[in-house]
Order: structure tokens, then C-alpha cells, then sequence
């Protein structure tokens, strides 16, 4: 409940309902989509030298290896999960259910930003890893929808096509993965005592620029709600709760079986527990152009990423707790 309270009551949770409550009310608060975009790569940027640093000054060792190897198989056994989940329990066609799925077995950077801020104020640690398993989860979730959406809906012409290599350069060089994973590497080479040249602008604005990412990541999820409920059932809005904790739950298992810490097991869990909506909405337009973004972007944006922000983060921190060994 302590970590329920401070987490709904954080700035950067705030913020967010603001931003929320102002886009449902119709309100005229806007944020330029240029300006908005810069936030996201400075968040990208932050993380990934902080990561990097840290891989610095640590050793990745085998059990670090097994973690990145088990969260990418985990991310192809994501979407099989969610398409069979939304076939059986949702009136979603197929093309629309592998599009969806993909978003559930894909992360989201900027909930794993937030997981990483909760899970500090929890005083609990994490280690800088777990920057490149996110950045490696980005990815297998597309694949194995694609693959998905080719056996079972017949959209051989529309999976790849005349776009096969348009597709490969938007999921393996989309902004997210290309941003983090050079950020991470960057971080690596310039070690501490290159991080402490820009530390005034890479470490203290974070938690500003995180609150003014997340106001406007609350009016894209309201407007989403706002214009794309009509087209949800009940059995679909269910699917984008219950999703993230079915994840949640597999990720807990692969954090126990790994001999994860509270910390990393958490982060882990808030990264399989997530659902893309800035990576996985880019490939899917090429991909499975007749897939709307009207149904997974509600339910990944305007659904999901409000749920995992509010109740689901205490939860995952509360469980990443309870399977680690020698956690209190």
C-alpha cells in the first residue's frame, strides 16, 4: 500500500492524470509533436548512457547473457499468447488480433523509465543491463506477430511484399532501439568520467523532462480513449488488463528461475507487463496496413499504459519482491 500511495502520488503520475483528464474534458492544453518527440530521445538518450555506465563499471557475466536470452524468447512467446487470447475471448479479426498481440509481447520504454523511478524511490536497485534487454525485447514481438498474421490470416501479400526491406530497416532501425542501444554503447566507452562532463544535463533535468513527457503521453492516451472506445467490446477492454498481469507473471518466472534481485526482477516484470506504442505502431502500418490503430492504440496507450502507470507498478514491485531470493 506504501508503495501504491507514493507511486500514485509521484509527480511524474500526476502529471500524466493531468494530461488525461484534460484531453477526456476536452480541454485545448497541446504540446508541439516536434517538442514532444525531442523529450522522448532525451529520455532514451538519459537512460541509455546511464546504462552504459553502469555495464562500465560492472561485469555482464553468464547470468546477465541468460537474462537478455530468456527476455527475448519471452517477447516471441508474447504475442502467441495475446492472439490466442484475443481470438478466444474478443470479436477482433485476425489481421487486427496479430497487430494487437504484437504490442503486448514489444515493451514500452517510457513505463520502464516510470518502473525505474518507483522502483529507486522503493530503495531498491537495479543494474544497467537492463537497458539492452529493453532495447532487445523491442523487437521479436513484430517478427512473431508477422508470423502469426501470415499463417493464420492469409496476409502473405501484406506482411512484407514489395516492403519486405522498408519493414527490416523500421523494426531493426527504428528510433528507439537505434537511440538506446548507441546510448548504451556510448555510455559504455565514456565510462564515468565521461558521464560526469554532461551529468548537469543528462541527470538533474530527468525528472522535470520525464513530467513534461508523461503530461503529454496523458493527452495522447485521453484522446485515444476519447475517439477510439466505439469501436472496443468489453471482452477487448478486459484483454488490455488482464494482458499485463498474465505477462507480468511469466516474467516473474523467468526473473525466479534467473535468481534475480527485487529490483532487476521488477523492472523485468514492468517490461513484459508494458505494450509498445511508438515502435510496434510504425511497423505495423507497413506490415499489416489493414490492421487500425484505432483498436491497438487505444488499448496499448489509452488502456494499458495508464493501468501499468497506476496499479500496475506497486503490484510489480510487490511481486519482484516476494520471488527474489534474500529479498525483504
Amino acid at each position: 500500500m506504501d508503495i501504491a500511495l507514493a507511486t500514485l502520488l509521484s509527480p511524474i503520475v500526476l502529471f500524466f492524470l493531468l494530461g488525461l483528464a484534460a484531453a477526456l474534458l476536452k480541454s485545448q492544453m497541446t504540446i508541439p509533436e516536434a517538442f514532444a518527440k525531442g523529450l522522448a530521445i532525451y529520455l532514451m538518450m538519459s537512460i541509455g548512457l546511464k546504462g552504459g555506465v553502469a555495464i562500465s563499471e560492472g561485469d555482464l557475466g553468464l547470468d546477465a547473457g541468460l537474462v537478455m536470452v530468456s527476455a527475448v524468447a519471452l517477447s516471441f512467446l508474447l504475442p502467441v499468447i495475446a492472439y490466442a487470447l484475443l481470438r478466444l475471448t474478443t470479436r477482433l479479426n485476425e489481421v487486427d488480433s496479430a497487430a494487437t498481440a504484437a504490442h503486448y509481447g514489444s515493451i514500452s520504454i517510457v513505463t520502464f523509465v516510470a518502473a525505474g523511478q518507483a522502483i529507486n524511490a522503493a530503495g531498491l536497485q537495479t543494474s544497467g543491463y537492463l537497458v539492452a534487454v529493453a532495447a532487445l525485447m523491442e523487437v521479436p514481438a513484430i517478427i512473431s506477430a508477422l508470423i502469426i498474421a501470415h499463417r493464420g490470416a492469409g496476409q502473405g501479400e501484406n506482411v512484407a511484399g514489395s516492403h519486405r526491406g522498408e519493414l527490416a530497416r523500421e523494426v531493426l532501425l527504428n528510433a528507439s532501439v537505434v537511440v538506446l542501444l548507441g546510448s548504451l554503447i556510448i555510455g559504455w566507452i565514456s565510462g564515468a568520467a565521461g558521464m560526469k562532463a554532461i551529468e548537469p544535463f543528462f541527470v538533474a533535468p530527468f525528472q522535470g523532462v520525464l513530467c513534461l513527457f508523461l503530461l503529454d503521453m496523458g493527452l495522447s492516451a485521453g484522446r485515444g480513449l476519447r475517439n477510439g472506445w466505439r469501436q472496443l467490446g468489453p471482452g477487448t477492454v478486459a484483454f488490455a488488463l488482464y494482458m499485463p498481469l498474465i505477462s507480468g507473471l511469466l516474467a516473474a518466472g523467468v526473473a525466479a528461475l534467473n535468481g534475480m534481485g527485487p529490483g532487476d526482477a521488477a523492472l523485468l516484470i514492468t517490461l513484459a507487463a508494458s505494450a509498445s506504442y511508438i515502435a510496434v505502431p510504425a511497423a505495423m502500418r507497413l506490415a499489416l496496413p489493414k490492421a487500425r490503430p484505432s483498436v491497438y492504440l487505444t488499448l496499448s496507450l489509452g488502456i494499458t499504459f495508464p493501468f501499468n502507470l497506476i496499479v500496475g507498478l506497486p503490484l510489480y514491485i510487490w511481486l519482484a519482491r516476494a520471488i527474489s531470493p534474500g529479498a525483504s
